[in-house]
């Protein structure tokens, strides 16, 4: 499970247990870190390419990865909620 999480990780380090305590409990948290590193080794391979509109898809792959990104910080601001205070009687 640790790999499909390394991106998530890389890219929020100083919330890395909360990427590994949500992943544990959270199948669609899961697929979206996996489908960011997915996208990071896409984005990888196609700029190590010799493919023409190179500009063009590597936009495309970094509105991707930061689609995904945004996704993820969002999960993890939800799963951290919002700290009520007791009003006292």
């Amino acid at each position: 499970m640790k790999q499909g999480l390394t991106s998530a990780i890389r890219r929020f380090p100083t919330r890395s247990h909360a990427v590994e305590e949500l992943a544990a409990r959270d199948d669609e948290f899961r697929s979206i870190c996996a489908d960011l590193m997915d996208a990071e080794d896409a984005l990888r391979r196609h700029l190590d390419s010799a493919i023409a509109n190179h500009n063009q898809h590597e936009a495309q792959y970094r509105e991707l990865i930061e689609g995904l990104a945004t996704e993820i910080e969002a999960a993890l601001d939800a799963a951290a909620g919002i700290p009520f205070t007791r009003r006292r009687p």
